[in-house]
């Protein structure tokens, strides 16, 4: 199978890829409205977007670069003294913005 670079191939492919995003987002809500949210089930899903969070951030940590570490480091210090996710991630980005540019 070739993909096509041009615009109506590239238009294709973004066109299937919605297609495919909403399908699994809309096709899990579908199949969750026959599931009963027992304690055990929430307790998953809760834990399972935790787990995908950190699935993501564990390999940037040991293979990231310089500007990936300060900004884990500080996105981490910083919720742990604010409380707040929001102002973390933004020092985060600011850490790995000015550690990027100055190295």
């Amino acid at each position: 199978m070739t993909i096509e670079t041009t615009t109506g191939g590239v238009l294709v492919l973004i066109l299937m890829m919605t297609v495919v995003t909403l399908a699994t987002r809309f096709g899990g809500v579908f199949i969750m409205s026959f599931v009963r949210i027992s304690p055990r089930i929430e307790s998953f899903i809760n834990t399972m977007a935790s787990s995908v969070l950190i699935a993501i951030i564990v390999p940037m940590a040991f293979g990231g670069d310089a500007g990936a570490i300060a900004a884990l480091s500080v996105t981490a210090i910083t919720v742990l003294l604010l409380k707040k996710p929001l102002p973390a991630i933004a020092a985060g980005i600011l850490a790995a913005a000015i550690v990027r540019y100055m190295f």
